[in-house]
C-alpha cells in the first residue's frame, strides 16, 4: 500500500513540476510581450501583465511539490552534519510534521480565499481572480503529499535521510524496483 502511495506521490509531483514549467514559460513569454507591447510598440497591453503575474503564483506554488519531495526546502544543514545519523529521521519527522501543518492551514486557508473572491474578476480580463488564488491551495496539496512521500520514502530505506541531490524527473527505484514486488 505505501509503494502504491509513493508511485502515486511521484505522478502527482511530476505533474506538479511540468505545470511549474509551463507556467514559468508563459510568465516569462507575457513578460517579454509586455515589455514589447510597452516600450517598442508604445501600445502596451492590457491583460499580458495579470495573467504573466498569476502564472508566476502558479509556478511557485506548484514548484514546491519538488522541493518539498527533495527535501530542499526542509534541510538545515548544520543539524544535518551535527546529529548522528540514527537520529536524523527524528529531524525529518519533525520538520514532515511542521510542513505538514502549514501546508494544511495553506489549504484551508486558500479554499476559504478563493471562494470569497470568486465573484471578482482579474483586471482587464473576464476571469474569476478564484483562479489565481486557486494556486495556493492546489499547490500545497502537491506539496502536502510530496512531503508525506519523501517522510515515508525515507522510513522504508527507499530515500537516504536528508536532501536529495539527484534530478527529481530522473526515473527513481521507486518505480524500477518495484514492478516485480507483490
Amino acid at each position: 500500500m505505501l509503494r502504491l502511495f509513493l508511485r502515486f506521490e511521484q505522478q502527482t509531483t511530476r505533474l506538479a513540476l511540468f505545470g511549474a514549467i509551463v507556467m514559468l514559460i508563459i510568465s516569462v513569454s507575457l513578460g517579454f510581450y509586455q515589455v514589447m507591447t510597452r516600450f517598442v510598440f508604445d501600445a502596451p497591453s492590457t491583460w499580458s501583465e495579470v495573467i504573466s503575474r498569476s502564472s508566476m503564483v502558479w509556478c511557485v506554488f506548484l514548484g514546491a511539490a519538488a522541493g518539498f519531495r527533495g527535501g530542499f526546502m526542509m534541510s538545515v544543514e548544520v543539524i544535518y552534519r551535527l546529529l548522528p545519523r540514527r537520529k536524523l529521521i527524528w529531524i525529518e519527522v519533525f520538520i514532515a510534521l511542521c510542513c505538514a501543518v502549514v501546508l494544511m492551514v495553506l489549504i484551508v486557508f486558500g479554499i476559504a480565499m478563493m471562494l470569497r473572491v470568486r465573484s471578482q474578476m482579474l483586471s482587464g480580463l473576464e476571469i474569476s481572480i478564484a483562479w489565481a488564488y486557486a494556486a495556493m491551495p492546489v499547490g500545497s496539496g502537491f506539496a502536502l503529499i510530496a512531503v508525506m512521500a519523501r517522510l515515508v520514502a525515507q522510513a522504508l530505506g527507499i530515500d537516504p535521510v536528508g536532501p536529495v541531490t539527484e534530478d527529481i524527473m530522473q526515473e527513481t527505484p521507486i518505480v524500477a524496483d518495484r514492478s516485480d514486488a507483490p
